[in-house]
């Protein structure tokens, strides 16, 4: 990747800038619970985090990463998503921590002139509070949650929606995120795509789905950023 003409810095949210795992494991539970069924361990709802709240609310249900057809009514996940969204407002964000180094590397890239994004798979309605909790309501220029759009990632959509309000080019933008959702989506928006290894993919290696470079911490991924 040549940095030298890229302007625009797509960023995923949970997995990619935040942990946000234990909060929604919280949620999750409590949901179970509230429906008669049995928690589930942290480790397990982690590798269903990423396809927004409504796979995730699924595969709990369900117990497993693959949800068949007609395994669920779409009442039952309707119900069980409203009590999930009941649970997860009303905890205190308080186990959600940024991963080290995103705050300044954040900081970083925008005071060296590239312009920021965030585009999420989480509801649009859980964002502001938690970006306002980190502080950086105004780092980013455009935000959208996965319900902002009627598609989300792995659609290349949200991604074109992104450069064409700012009127950035894809070829000069890049998506950053952990997992495929974030790759795939870059890549058929035509744009470069930076992979994280430590985040949330259904415990896939980020490198199997062969984005332009994979990084092992945030840090590094900035650094390489910067220096183009």
């Amino acid at each position: 990747m040549t940095n030298n003409n890229k302007q625009l810095l797509i960023f995923d949210f949970d997995g990619t800038l935040i942990d946000s795992v234990p909060d929604l494991a919280d949620a999750t539970n409590s949901m179970l619970t509230t429906l008669g069924k049995e928690p589930y361990p942290i480790a397990s709802i982690r590798n269903w985090v990423g396809n927004g709240s409504r796979m995730l609310v699924e595969r709990a249900l369900v117990g497993k990463v693959d949800v068949l057809e007609g395994e669920l009514t779409v009442e039952e996940a309707d119900h069980a998503e409203q009590v999930f969204f009941d649970a997860y407002k009303n905890l205190s964000g308080s186990k959600t921590v940024a991963y080290p180094d995103v705050d300044s590397g954040l900081r970083q890239l925008q005071a060296a002139g590239f312009k920021l994004a965030l585009v999420t798979n989480k509801p649009i309605r859980f964002v502001p509070k938690i970006l306002q909790s980190f502080g950086w309501q105004d780092l980013f220029t455009e935000v959208l949650g996965g319900d902002s759009l009627p598609v989300k990632k792995p659609d290349p959509a949200p991604l074109l929606h992104v450069c064409d309000a700012l009127g950035i080019s894809a070829d000069k933008a890049v998506m950053i995120g952990d997992s495929k959702n974030d790759i795939l989506a870059g890549q058929n928006a035509n744009m470069d795509t930076l992979g994280l290894s430590y985040g949330y993919n259904y415990g896939q290696d980020i490198r199997e789905l062969n984005p332009t470079k994979v990084f092992d911490d945030f840090a590094a991924l900035v650094d390489y950023i910067l220096k183009g």
